[in-house]
């Protein structure tokens, strides 16, 4: 049976329909979750995509953390289902406290785009199986809210218990701390990037690469193997 990955949009969404291809092309079916309704619909995963939600007017991912949706992805994510928060997305997660630490404006006050150099650090998630620890891939970046930042005792759990997913290389874009990029709940289930891997899964769009391709085939995995 092919696995249902939902996707949720939130108004002021804007990779919705990005990430639904991003996951056809890796061989699963996307379902349309909409911010107001608590049913999943049964997906087996969920992804909250980039954009700009609620136009980021009080916070960066503060209001979509709100959305009746979230209710029902909080708790099944305490619960062990597959959640990968894409740009706006990790912000909600961190909003939703699924994931540690929080995200501030870019250190140089500007938007920024570009296609980003990143080392994969923690390849033992449902999100990140089909890569190698260590791995170097360029993965397309926008935001103007991306700088990770958390206080020395969460970033050194983060640290120590390897649950820094992925990191920047060659430069640091926004002022993030440790040059962390993503990083994963200790249970592995739920990852935050701030990079858009959807746009890197077609070698005509994005880097011209398929660097992001396995963040969807690697839930696959997951779930085929559960």
């Amino acid at each position: 049976m092919t696995a249902r990955i939902g996707v949720v949009t939130f108004p002021g969404s804007l990779d919705d329909r990005d990430t639904q291809r991003a996951i056809r092309v890796a061989g699963a079916e996307p379902v349309a979750l909409w911010h107001k309704d608590k049913d999943l619909k049964q997906v087996d995963a969920v992804v909250l995509c980039g954009g700009f939600s609620y136009g980021d007017y009080l916070r960066a991912g503060a209001i979509a953390r709100f959305s009746p949706v979230m209710d029902t992805v909080i708790d099944q994510a305490k619960a062990g289902l597959p959640v990968l928060g894409i740009c706006n997305g990790f912000q909600i997660l961190t909003e939703a406290h699924l994931l540690p630490g929080g995200m501030l404006g870019n250190d140089h006050l500007h938007f920024i785009c570009r296609d980003q150099k990143l080392r994969v650090e923690n390849a033992g998630t449902a999100w990140t199986s089909d890569y190698t620890a260590g791995q170097e891939i360029h993965i397309p970046l926008k935001n103007m809210d991306g700088r990770y930042v958390a206080d020395r005792r969460t970033l050194d759990e983060l640290e120590a218990e390897g649950r820094v997913a992925f990191r920047y290389l060659d430069m640091n874009p926004n002022g993030s701390l440790n040059d962390i990029a993503g990083i994963t709940n200790a249970a592995g289930n739920v990852v935050g990037l701030m990079p858009h891997p959807e746009h890197a899964v077609e070698s005509l769009i994005g880097t011209g690469r398929t660097d992001g391709l396995p963040f969807f085939t690697s839930i696959l995995t997951k779930l085929v193997n559960a």
